[in-house]
């Protein structure tokens, strides 16, 4: 199980404040990483650094530009290096019909969940080719593959995510940095509550074969494997965590 070990490893993680990203933080933090954590609220952060021992905080917009890169710049400055990095900051669909969706919805929704993390993977990726080794691990959704109603930007994007992480992934194999998808189904999350408590409930639980919507926590093993040694001939490849939606 070493080849599983964070120990020595630097992993910055957006979104970290709540939900997935929080998860997969506390997961990479239990296998030994020392984590730099992303998120729009400072308090949030503050309270898993607290936890996760010598985190360093750095709060903002991944949608902002030259963000991400004074991100890197701080984790370099810290600590040296830069050895995973996670890109699961992103927002919600506005659960609008397609045709009475707004321009600004639209350019939101791509903006933070597309546009955020090609910043960020882009960021970290310029970090990691210096070094010659890294993974990066994009968060998509079972939506970038499957349809569902009143998430054309959220699906749009999330698709994005997978194609960009592809592209990035044959770019970047033969310098060392390799660079998958992490793409998570149902989980009990903030994002997710308003859904999964709503008319569409039945719907939801009808397509997931487990019969149920999963804890965070669950999606923490998925994380540390792309993230660790024990992933290093897996670049490019989409990881689905969904109790069997895609299936």
């Amino acid at each position: 199980m070493s080849t599983f070990d964070l120990t020595g490893k630097v992993a910055w993680v957006t979104g970290a404040g709540k939900g997935l990203g929080r998860a997969i933080a506390a997961a990479l933090a239990d296998a030994g990483a020392t984590l730099a954590l992303t998120s729009r609220t400072r308090a949030d952060l503050d309270e898993l650094a607290a936890a996760a021992g010598s985190a360093l905080v750095l709060p903002g917009s991944v949608s902002e530009p030259g963000f991400a890169d004074s991100c890197v710049t701080a984790i370099a400055d810290r600590f040296g290096r830069l050895d995973v990095a996670v890109t699961a900051a992103g927002i919600s669909p506005s659960f609008r019909r397609s045709e009475d969706s707004t321009d600004a919805d639209w350019a939101h929704i791509l903006d933070v969940n597309l546009t955020g993390t090609y910043f960020c993977a882009r960021a970290a990726g310029r970090r990691m080719l210096e070094q010659g080794s890294g993974s990066i691990i994009t968060v998509s959704s079972v939506h970038a593959r499957s349809g569902f109603d009143r998430i054309a930007a959220y699906a749009a994007s999330k698709g994005g995510v997978e194609a960009l992480s592809r592209v990035l992934a044959v770019e970047w194999a033969p310098r060392g940095v390799r660079v998958n998808v992490l793409a998570p189904g149902y989980f009990h999350t903030g994002l997710s509550e308003g859904l999964v408590s709503s008319k569409w409930n039945e719907r939801i639980h009808t397509n997931i074969p487990q019969g149920r919507i999963a804890g965070p926590p669950e999606l923490g093993g998925a994380a540390v494997y792309l993230a660790s040694d024990a992933a290093t001939y897996t670049t490019g490849s989409t990881l689905t965590v969904d109790g069997g939606w895609t299936a």
